[in-house]
C-alpha cells in the first residue's frame, strides 16, 4: 500500500460521510495534533490505553439522517431504513439508530436480545440467517419479530411452530435475484453461488407451498446483491426485478406490502475510492422501485433498505500504540503495534485497503519513510499494512487508521487470548465509554477445569 496523507487534506461531506475516509468533526489543530468529536486522540488514548477503538457521534448521525432525508425526498411511499447490526452491535449502537428511526436487522439470538435490550422496538426488527435454531426462531416469534425466511428448512420450522401455536406469522422470503455485484462490475445471472435465499427460479414453487400454509402470511421480498458495492446500474435492474416478483406472488394470492431491497453502499476506505453519495444510492433504488410499480399499475410497498458499513465504517477509527522496528535491508521495515488481526481481521482476511496517519504528526510528508505494520500476534500474516507511509516515529507514537467502524469489533477475537479493546463514543468535546475493556482475567471467566482433573491436583 503506497499512501500519503493527501487524504487528510479533503474536503470533508457532512451529509454524506460514506465519501470521505475520516469521521466528520475531523481537526488538525495549529499545533499539527489529531481530534475527532471535539477530543484529541493522544488525551484518548492516555486516559482509556490502548489499542482503542474510537466512535464519532455526529457522523453516525449525520449518516443515519441522510438516509431519512434521502428517503423522503425520493420515495412517495412510506419507508423503513433497518441498521444491518452485524456490522458493529452493541447496546449503544442499537439506542442510537432507534432514536433515528431506524430499525435493525439481526441474525442471531444475541443480536435479537442487544436490539431490544438498545430500545429498537420489536415490530422494527427483522431476523436474518441461513441457518436459524429452533431456540432462535422462538425467541423471535415469542418478541413478535418478523422472519425473513430464507431456505426450505426455514419454512418447514416456521410451519410447524407457527402451527403448533396456532399464531398467525407474518413472513418475508430471500431470494437471489440473479445480480452479483462487485465493487467496479457486475454481472446477471439466472441463479448464483450462494448460501443465502431461494433461487429466483424456484419461487412460484415456494408461492404456492406458503398459500397452502394455515398460519403463514407472505407479505414482503428480501434481496441483497453484494458489499461495499460502488454501482447504481446494479439496483436499477434490483428495482424492477423485485416488483415483477410481486406480481408473481399475487398470482398465488399473496399480498406484498414491503420490499426490503437489502444494504451493500461503499465506502471511502482510500484515496482513489469514490463511492457513490447516500443520496445517490437511495435516489437510484427509490426511482427503480417507484417506476416499476407505476408501469405495472401496483401500490407502493413500504420500501426497506439496510445500511450497515456505511452508518457506521467512516464514524469509527483505531488507535495502535508503536512497539517494536525491524529493518531488513533491501526488503522492508517491520513497525508492530500492539493490536492486528484480534481488533481488525479484515486485512488477514479480506486482504482489506485502509489509511491511517501518525496522531502527533499527521501532516508531516517531510519523510518518505514506508513501514509494514504487522500486528502482535503469532502469525506472519498478520500484516495491518504493506508499505505505509508515515513521517519519522518511534516506539511509544500512536497511529490512527480510518474507517475502522465496520466489522472490526464485530469480528474480534481473542486470539493468543489477548484482551477485546474499549470502545469510546466522542461528541463534542466528551469522551464516554460504551464497551469496556476486557482483561486477562476476564478471558478466564468461562474456562472450567472438570472435577477429576481438580482431585487430582
Amino acid at each position: 500500500m503506497k499512501e500519503n496523507k493527501s487524504f487528510l487534506k479533503n474536503k470533508i461531506d457532512i451529509n454524506s460521510p460514506n465519501k470521505n475516509i475520516v469521521p466528520v468533526t475531523t481537526i488538525i489543530d495549529s499545533t499539527n495534533r489529531l481530534s475527532i468529536g471535539g477530543c484529541y486522540l493522544e488525551d484518548l488514548v492516555e486516559k482509556y490505553d490502548s489499542p482503542l477503538y474510537v466512535l464519532d457521534e455526529i457522523t453516525l448521525r449525520n449518516s443515519c439522517k441522510a438516509y431519512k432525508k434521502a428517503l423522503e425526498k425520493y420515495y412517495p411511499g412510506a419507508s423503513l431504513p433497518i441498521y444491518a447490526s452485524k456490522a458493529n452491535s452493541s447496546i449503544f449502537m442499537s439506542n442510537l439508530i432507534a432514536s433515528e428511526g431506524f430499525g435493525l436487522d439481526a441474525v442471531s439470538e444475541g443480536e435479537l436480545l442487544t436490539a431490544l435490550k438498545g430500545g429498537v422496538p420489536n415490530e422494527k426488527i427483522v431476523f436474518h440467517g441461513n441457518n436459524k435454531s429452533d431456540k432462535e426462531i422462538e425467541f423471535a416469534i415469542n418478541n413478535k419479530i418478523k422472519v425473513i425466511v430464507d431456505n426450505e428448512h426455514d419454512l418447514k420450522r416456521l410451519k410447524e411452530i407457527s402451527d403448533s401455536l396456532n399464531y398467525d406469522l407474518e413472513i418475508m422470503i430471500r431470494f437471489t435475484p440473479g445480480i452479483e455485484c462487485h465493487t467496479h462490475e457486475y454481472i446477471r445471472t439466472g441463479s448464483f453461488d450462494s448460501k443465502f435465499g431461494f433461487g429466483i427460479e424456484y419461487l412460484n414453487t415456494l408461492f404456492e407451498v406458503i398459500s397452502k400454509t394455515k398460519h403463514l402470511k407472505l407479505i414482503g421480498l428480501h434481496a441483497h446483491i453484494g458489499s461495499q458495492i460502488f454501482e447504481l446500474d446494479p439496483h436499477k435492474d434490483l428495482g424492477e426485478i423485485m416488483v415483477n416478483v410481486i406480481l408473481q406472488a399475487k398470482e398465488f394470492g399473496h399480498n406484498i406490502k414491503e420490499l426490503n431491497v437489502g444494504g451493500g453502499l461503499g465506502i471511502k476506505y482510500m484515496q482513489e475510492d469514490d463511492p457513490p453519495s447516500i443520496d445517490e444510492w437511495i435516489k437510484t433504488v427509490s426511482l427503480s422501485v417507484v417506476q416499476a410499480c407505476k408501469k405495472n399499475k401496483l401500490n407502493l410497498p413500504i420500501l426497506m433498505c439496510e445500511p450497515g458499513r456505511s452508518i457506521v465504517s467512516t464514524a469509527g477509527v483505531t488507535i495502535y500504540k508503536i512497539g517494536s522496528f525491524k529493518e531488513i535491508p533491501g526488503i522492508r521495515t517491520y513497525l508492530s503495534v500492539d493490536g492486528g488481526m484480534s481488533d481488525n481481521p479484515r486485512p488477514i482476511t479480506y486482504q482489506s485497503n485502509y489509511s491511517a496517519c501518525l496522531i502527533n504528526n499527521p501532516l508531516n510528508n517531510n519523510s518518505k519513510n514506508k513501514f509494514t505494520v504487522a500486528g502482535k500476534h503469532c502469525e506472519s500474516g498478520d500484516v495491518l499494512f504493506k508499505e505505509l507511509e508515515l513521517g519519522n516515529c518511534k516506539t511509544g507514537d500512536f497511529i490512527c487508521v480510518f474507517g475502522t467502524g465496520a466489522y472490526n469489533n464485530s469480528m474480534s477475537s481473542n486470539y493468543n487470548r489477548i484482551p477485546k479493546p474499549a470502545t469510546i463514543l466522542v461528541c463534542n468535546g466528551e469522551a464516554e465509554i460504551i464497551q469496556k475493556r476486557e482483561s486477562p482475567h476476564d478471558l478466564l471467566k468461562y474456562d472450567v477445569l472438570p472435577d477429576r482433573f481438580i482431585k487430582q491436583s
